[in-house]
């Protein structure tokens, strides 16, 4: 079974909730990042080359210190402050109507590398790399995880009572529309039954969200317990901070793909390849995928809906069956020569949370060729794939709402 645990959280003074709180690291460039802090954004600590000359390399030691130096200055302002009990927290976001409640919380290093915490992603060692450096030179874990988990109806019901009867101590709307809230649960009592409900009824949580920020952590522990001679598995390096959802409260966007060229084909002869394994019907308007299997290609500024032939796939095979796959096995790679997404230059992704106007101007801008939209995987399947120990193409899943950084902060 799986565990989590009370902590004493670096938390911002509720007046300065909404001014701290950034998006996450990864979803901003080093330009973006710039543009977007303001002074109390958490942005100075998640990405804190924006306060270095533009010379300074993203992954500079100096980078991780100027992190450290940002929040240990925003300690001694009382900008932030620890609390002095360590609890569980509730984080709640409130998008378009739908309101999804995770317990913020630390998870361990352990469950992780036993595989109780499950993965359902490869992860890119240089991306590893700039996390374990930040987490080591500030000793933070700064951004928390989301995760995931096979919904118990008595977490839900205690959410749902804590949330009804107290509250919240930060509640804000950031200018994208989404309300986020935060409840603290000191109560030793609920922290108790809470941490025992994982113990005895989860088997599994599930990385949602965050697959470097996890293996990145237990790296660093790993690093600790080595340089420690009386390490005994309690210190704070062998835990890593998280937000964890029941699983029928989260929502899967699709990840869409943008290619930069035809290789030597032609657009005529791209569409007479992909022919063989598509239906391809031009369309009018612009329309995302509708149902599993489709998939909305545009090209020559010309929207087509593809569906792939059922020799594409079968439905029993977990894994091969995913849309992704699908584009992957008989289109990206035998037609436009792109073998692995991971590393090819070729391609790029764009959450869905964009919206086709975004692939469509990355295509008409003449960056890109062609863009596909695809159909979203499902929370159930990503589940399934990871309790088979299977790993999803990269860039699968895009999940929204994103947490925002700088509202729970771990210091070890």
């Amino acid at each position: 079974m799986t565990t989590i645990k009370a902590f004493h959280a670096y938390r911002p003074l509720p007046q300065y909730a909404a001014t701290v709180a950034a998006r996450p690291y990864d979803v901003l460039n080093r330009q973006e990042a710039k543009e977007e802090a303001t002074p109390l954004s958490f942005l100075h600590v998640s990405r804190a080359e924006i306060d270095l000359p533009d010379s300074t390399g993203d992954y500079d030691d100096a980078v991780y210190q100027q992190a450290k130096n940002n929040f240990e200055r925003w300690v001694e302002q009382q900008i932030f402050k620890q609390d002095t009990t360590a609890n569980l927290y509730i984080y709640a976001q409130t998008m378009n109507g739908r309101r999804q409640y995770g317990i913020a919380a630390l998870t361990t290093t352990e469950d992780y590398e036993q595989n109780r915490i499950k993965k359902h992603e490869f992860t890119r060692y240089e991306k590893e790399i700039d996390r374990i450096k930040h987490m080591s030179i500030t000793r933070l874990h700064s951004e928390p995880l989301i995760m995931t988990y096979r919904n118990v109806p008595r977490i839900d019901e205690i959410v749902a009572i804590h949330v009804r009867h107290t509250k919240a101590d930060c509640d804000f709307v950031t200018n994208d529309g989404i309300q986020h809230q935060v409840w603290v649960i000191d109560n030793p009592g609920i922290i108790i039954e809470l941490e025992d409900l994982f113990a005895k009824e989860v088997p599994h949580i599930y990385i949602a969200d965050g697959h470097h920020r996890a293996a990145s952590s237990a790296k660093v522990a790993a690093a600790e317990q080595q340089n420690n001679p009386h390490h005994t598995g309690h210190e704070p390096y062998n835990y890593f901070l998280s937000v964890l959802f029941p699983d029928n409260q989260l929502a899967i966007m699709d990840y869409n793909r943008v290619v930069k060229d035809l290789g030597e084909q032609t657009a005529s002869e791209f569409l007479a390849a992909i022919a063989q394994n598509f239906e391809i019907n031009p369309t009018n308007t612009q329309q995302a995928p509708t149902e599993p299997h489709t998939f909305s290609l545009y090209l020559d500024k010309q929207w087509y809906k593809l569906k792939a032939k059922p020799h594409t796939y079968n439905e029993q095979d977990t894994i091969g069956s995913l849309d992704v796959n699908i584009l992957s096995d008989y289109l990206l790679q035998p037609i436009l020569g792109i073998e692995d997404q991971r590393t090819d230059k070729r391609i790029d992704f764009v959450g869905g949370i964009r919206g086709l106007e975004e692939l469509a101007r990355r295509v008409d801008s003449g960056e890109m060729c062609l863009a596909i939209a695809l159909y979203p995987v499902s929370v159930e399947q990503l589940l399934t794939v990871a309790d088979n120990d299977q790993i999803m193409p990269p860039k699968s899943t895009w999940f929204e709402p994103k947490l925002r950084s700088g509202l729970l902060v771990h210091q070890f």
